[in-house]
């Protein structure tokens, strides 16, 4: 029982993982002070070690964990010579992941902040176009195209509006013309309606009184006779409904506003000049 423990798997890679670190720190501490020292820490050997462990499953051996040591001294020599040669300066995509660092450090305090849920209800009240529900409507239409019916577009609309209004047993199928369109939608988001017929028919439907054939309506596609025969009014759900999209809309607002106080901070710190453009001379005008 006693020797157990000494066959553990995670007690042998802890064990390597020190006398990696030890052998390192030999190797690699000068004299203290000077530029040229590079120090593997046993929190940098761990590191390494465990993005090993994520990617393979298991933990390295020692000859994988010193071949791991060995690459990042090597990468942390170059990455030295490199900033000193200025090789750093002026490229694009080395400033562009500078800042992402600098954003993602920026961020980390972000997300530690956690809402009240009096901050989240002030917070849907005061932005409820990003919260609310889309009104549905459901519907039966008879198109009538413009290719069709040419010139007497408006009167035969007319026309067919009156039958349906009239003649309540007969087929709406039987009065418009052949479409790919749907005759019948079931209770449907107005902003998915628009999608199909078009944004302007979509908002038309709100001002039909339902129950009865109306319009005609216009689209892309010709006029339309439509009969609401289902309407759920648009509204703001209550907090409790939708928390966690409330929560990341917070969030994503309070980083954005950190961002901007923080960078306002450091914009002070900085002179700004805009160099003026050299207005060129004007050409002499000469004669033929």
């Amino acid at each position: 029982m006693i020797m157990r423990p000494l066959r553990e798997p995670l007690l042998h890679f802890l064990a390597l993982a020190a006398i990696v670190f030890v052998a390192y720190g030999a190797l690699n501490r000068f004299e203290a002070g000077t530029s040229n020292e590079i120090i593997v820490t046993s929190a940098k050997v761990d590191r390494l070690a465990v993005l090993f462990a994520a990617t393979w499953q298991r933990p390295p051996n020692s000859a994988e964990l010193k071949t791991l040591v060995d690459d990042y001294v090597k990468e942390e020599i170059l990455v030295r010579e490199a900033v000193a040669l200025g090789l750093d300066k002026d490229d694009a995509i080395i400033r562009r992941r500078l800042r992402l660092k600098m954003e993602f450090v920026n961020n980390a305090e972000t997300e530690t902040l956690t809402p009240t849920d009096a901050e989240l209800d002030g917070y849907l009240k005061a932005n409820t176009d990003k919260f609310k529900i889309d009104p549905s409507y459901a519907f039966q239409q008879v198109l009538l195209s413009q290719d069709r019916h040419g010139d007497k577009l408006d009167e035969d609309a007319a026309s067919v509006l009156g039958l349906l209004r009239t003649k309540l047993t007969i087929d709406p199928g039987e009065l418009g013309d052949a479409t790919l369109l749907p005759a019948k939608l079931d209770l449907t988001s107005r902003t998915s309606i628009g999608q199909v017929f078009g944004p302007g028919f979509a908002e038309a439907l709100g001002k039909l009184a339902p129950g009865q054939w109306s319009g005609p309506v216009a689209s892309e596609f010709g006029l339309h006779l439509v009969r609401i025969t289902e309407h759920r009014p648009g509204r703001v759900p209550a907090l409790a409904e939708i928390r966690a999209a409330v929560e990341r809309e917070w969030s994503n607002d309070k980083r954005k506003a950190l961002d901007e106080q923080r960078f306002a901070a450091l914009l002070t710190r900085y002179k700004i000049t805009l160099e003026a453009k050299p207005e060129t001379a004007p050409r002499p005008v000469t004669g033929r």
